[in-house]
């Protein structure tokens, strides 16, 4: 049986090194990527799944927000994925925001973001690594806890904004010791699940590896379905 087939879009600037640490990451648990950048067609009739990945700061005109202290902002690559977001979300082809990829998920459902999140939670808090150095601790009876379990996690860090008011349908799943939202996830199918942190970086540790691996099987179950459907039309016609 073939693998099911992720898009992943990734940053211009840092794409060439993340999207092979992505596509690892999928391969190991039984999926295969493919790099969806700027120019490419939102269209996405031929993949099973979606990977939004981390990079450049969102733009708060995306949202209804000003212009603050944004320093790495690209409109091209926010319009792109919104509309990745959205029309995944409407087909039901299921989403893994990763970072920034978090923060686009809740956008995309009408949601916001602090663009200050270390100046709101505590600079002193500040962790910027790709180690695991911030423990975050998952809720309970979410989707998240039965991918990863309940028990305190420790992730990485590289971002500066986080999700502010939650978007349209989605709920907090993650939570760091200080409070800010470190993972999101829609309430009910297609599956979507928003990471703050780099669950990449961390392949060697079954806990990250566990929401790729619950990626690829929403993803899965999406091709089937679908498959079935074109089968039974094809009969019809």
């Amino acid at each position: 049986m073939s693998r099911p087939l992720i898009a992943v879009t990734t940053s211009s600037r840092t794409g060439w090194r993340v999207y092979p640490l992505i596509n690892l990451n999928l391969w190991i648990t039984g999926g295969r990527g493919v790099r969806w950048g700027v120019g490419r067609i939102s269209e996405l009739d031929h993949v099973d799944g979606l990977i939004i990945g981390g990079g450049d700061d969102i733009g708060p005109e995306m949202y209804g927000g000003k212009l603050g202290i944004s320093a790495r902002l690209d409109p091209e690559r926010d319009a792109l994925e919104r509309s990745l977001a959205e029309a995944a979300l409407e087909r039901n082809i299921p989403v893994l925001g990763i970072c920034r990829g978090s923060q686009m998920l809740n956008v995309a459902l009408g949601g916001t973001l602090d663009q200050d999140a270390w100046g709101t939670y505590g600079r002193e808090r500040m962790i910027k690594t790709v180690l695991p150095k911030r423990e975050i601790h998952v809720e309970d009876r979410t989707h998240l806890s039965l991918i990863s379990g309940n028990d305190p996690m420790k992730v990485n860090a590289l971002h500066t904004q986080a999700v502010d008011r939650l978007g349209d349908g989605l709920r907090v799943s993650a939570r760091d010791t200080g409070g800010m939202v470190q993972a999101v996830e829609r309430v009910r199918d297609p599956f979507a699940l928003g990471v703050q942190w780099h669950p990449e970086h961390l392949f060697y540790a079954h806990r990250q590896r566990a929401i790729f691996r619950a990626l690829v099987s929403a993803a899965n179950a999406y091709r089937h379905e679908r498959n079935q459907t074109r089968a039974m039309l094809r009969d019809i016609a």
